[in-house]
C-alpha cells in the first residue's frame, strides 16, 4: 500500500510539473519565395523619369523582382510547397494558415483559402490579415497565440505580396520602392523556453491618408472614373510616411529591449522591415546595434511589404543559432508598426 501511494504521489508530481510548463510558439522552418524576373534601377529608369544612383541613394535598392503571371496566391504557395518538403510535413498535418497581405488574389474567398486548396492543407483552416508592411509580425502574434493555447500544433504564417499588381509605373516615387515575393514560417510548441517571448504591436488610423490604395473598398467602389483617375495603385506621402516610420520603428524596437532587460549585447539580430536603407539605419542606430547585427537584403528585393521578414529570415536561416535573440520590426501603412522579440529554436 505504501509502495502504491508513493508511486501515486511521484506521478502526481511528474503531472503537476507538466501543466506547469509554458508553451511557447517557436518557428521551426522558414521558407521564402521570389519570381525569376530581376528589375533593376536601370529597367526602370527607361520607363520613369528617374536613375540607378537616384533610388539607390535615396532607397539603398539595386533591384527588385516582378511576377508576369500568376497571383499573390502562387508566391504563397511555391513558398508553402518548398517548406513541407524541406520539412517532411504532410500538406494534411497544418492545422491554421494566417496569411498577411495587401495583394489578396479576390476581396473574397481570403488567399489564405486558396494557398490551402492549392498546397492540399485540406485540414486546415485559415485567414487573411492585412497590416501592411506590418503584416507577418501581426500574424505572426496572432499565430503564436493559437500555439500557446494549446490547441493547435503547426500553424503557418505567410508574408506574401504582389505589389506590381497595384503599382502605377508613371509614378517614380512609388513604383521603384516595391517587389514581389514573399515567404511563410512554421510556428510549433516549445517549452524549451525558445520562440515568441514578447511582442509590442501599435496602429494609428490618423495615418491612413498618407499611405494608401484609394479605390477598390466600400469608400471608393471601382467605376469607371477610379480606374481612369488611377485610384487603384498605391499612393504615398513619401516624406511624412518616412518621418513616422524613422520614429516609430526605432522606438518601438528599443521599447521592447528596455521592456525585456535586452543590451545590444544581448541582441544578436535585428530583423526590420525592409523598406529604406535609412530607416534601417537610424533604428539599429536607436538599438545601439552595429551593422554586422543587422539583416539587410533590400538592394535585392526592395520592399515586398508583407514579405520583407520573411525573406531576411530564408536569407539568414544558416547564419542563426539555437537560442539567438532577434528582435523583428515593421512599419507600415495604417499607420501600423511593431516589434516582436523572439529567441531562435533550432540549427539548421
Amino acid at each position: 500500500m505504501r509502495l502504491r501511494k508513493a508511486a501515486f504521489r511521484t506521478e502526481l508530481k511528474k503531472l503537476s510539473i507538466d501543466m506547469v510548463k509554458k508553451i511557447t510558439a517557436a518557428i521551426t522552418g522558414i521558407q521564402g519565395y521570389v519570381p525569376d524576373t530581376v528589375v533593376t534601377n536601370d529597367d526602370l529608369a527607361k520607363v520613369v523619369d528617374t536613375s540607378n544612383e537616384w533610388i539607390l541613394t535615396r532607397t539603398g535598392i539595386a533591384e527588385r523582382r516582378l511576377m508576369k503571371e500568376g497571383a499573390t496566391s502562387d508566391i504563397a504557395t511555391a513558398a508553402v510547397n518548398q517548406l513541407l518538403a524541406k520539412k517532411n510535413i504532410d500538406p494534411l498535418d497544418i492545422e491554421l494558415v494566417i496569411l498577411a497581405t495587401v495583394t489578396p488574389d479576390y476581396p473574397f474567398p481570403s488567399t489564405a483559402n486558396v494557398v490551402c486548396d492549392k498546397v492540399g492543407m485540406k485540414n486546415a483552416w485559415g485567414y487573411d490579415i492585412i497590416a501592411a508592411c506590418s503584416g507577418f509580425i501581426y500574424a505572426l502574434e496572432t499565430g503564436a497565440k493559437f500555439i500557446e493555447s494549446g490547441q493547435y500544433k503547426k500553424v503557418l504564417v505567410i508574408g506574401v505580396d504582389k505589389m506590381s499588381s497595384i503599382l502605377n509605373y508613371e509614378d517614380r516615387t512609388t513604383c521603384v520602392i516595391f517587389g514581389d515575393g514573399g515567404g511563410v514560417a512554421l510556428l510549433e510548441p516549445n517549452e524549451e523556453g525558445l520562440g515568441i517571448q514578447d511582442a509590442i504591436l501599435k496602429s494609428d488610423g490618423a495615418g491612413r491618408q498618407y499611405l494608401l490604395q484609394p479605390a477598390g473598398g466600400s469608400v471608393n467602389p471601382a467605376t469607371i472614373e477610379t480606374v481612369t483617375n488611377r485610384m487603384h495603385f498605391v499612393k504615398q506621402e513619401g516624406k511624412t510616411v518616412f518621418k513616422f516610420a524613422v520614429t516609430n520603428m526605432a522606438e518601438v524596437s528599443a521599447e521592447i529591449m528596455e521592456r525585456n532587460n535586452l543590451t545590444s549585447e544581448d541582441v544578436d539580430w535585428l530583423v526590420p522591415h525592409q523598406a529604406n536603407l535609412r530607416i534601417i539605419d537610424a533604428t539599429a542606430e536607436r538599438m545601439g546595434l552595429p551593422k554586422e547585427k543587422v539583416m539587410v537584403n533590400i538592394q535585392r528585393y526592395g520592399n515586398t511589404t508583407a514579405g520583407t521578414l520573411p525573406l531576411c529570415l530564408w536569407d539568414w536561416e544558416k547564419q542563426l543559432k539555437k537560442g539567438d535573440n532577434l528582435i523583428l520590426s515593421a512599419f507600415g501603412g495604417g499607420f501600423t508598426w511593431g516589434a516582436i522579440y523572439l529567441k531562435w529554436a533550432y540549427n539548421s
